[in-house]
């Protein structure tokens, strides 16, 4: 793929990327860029492994989703105490952090969970999809979503 077909592609998909990453990041926008950049970077570099009959967006997002996880077992993840403290403490007046109730609870999913969740629910990706992107059985991501909500439910009804 010529350098001028990848950044066309991108300013297609990056949008979604962006969305993508910075529910990952649980709204830290400065992990999510930072990761969107490594992404794009990895991305470039492996242009040799974009196979043109799949989807380039489900593509990028599986880079996305990899390096997210790289990122998180690098970095001191949060535990669930640290995010329920926080959530706690929140200031329900204030409207800037419109999502950030949700975020918080977002974050007190597994990676896995989480991913899985945003990749169905935000980002319209089907099961068979999101079994492609994140290297699971299909029958592992229907437990996931699951999972995922019955977790979130209950995470967002503490509050």
């Amino acid at each position: 793929m010529e350098r001028e077909r990848f950044v066309q592609l991108v300013k297609v998909e990056q949008e979604s990327l962006r969305r993508f990453l910075f529910a990952m990041c649980c709204g830290n926008g400065c992990d999510a860029d930072d990761i969107a950049q490594e992404t794009l970077i990895k991305a470039y570099l492996s242009l040799d492994k974009y196979k043109e009959k799949d989807r380039f967006g489900s593509w990028l997002i599986k880079i996305a989703h990899n390096t997210f996880l790289d990122h998180r077992r690098r970095n001191c993840p949060m535990n669930e105490l640290d995010a329920a403290e926080r959530l706690a403490s929140m200031s329900a007046a204030d409207g800037k952090f419109e999502y950030q109730e949700l975020h918080l609870a977002l974050d007190m999913l597994s990676p896995k969970e989480r991913s899985v969740m945003l990749l169905h629910y935000m980002q319209g990706y089907s099961v068979a999809e999101i079994s492609e992107i994140t290297d699971n059985s299909q029958s592992a991501v229907k437990k996931q979503l699951e999972r995922g909500r019955e977790h979130l439910k209950l995470k967002m009804k503490r509050r």
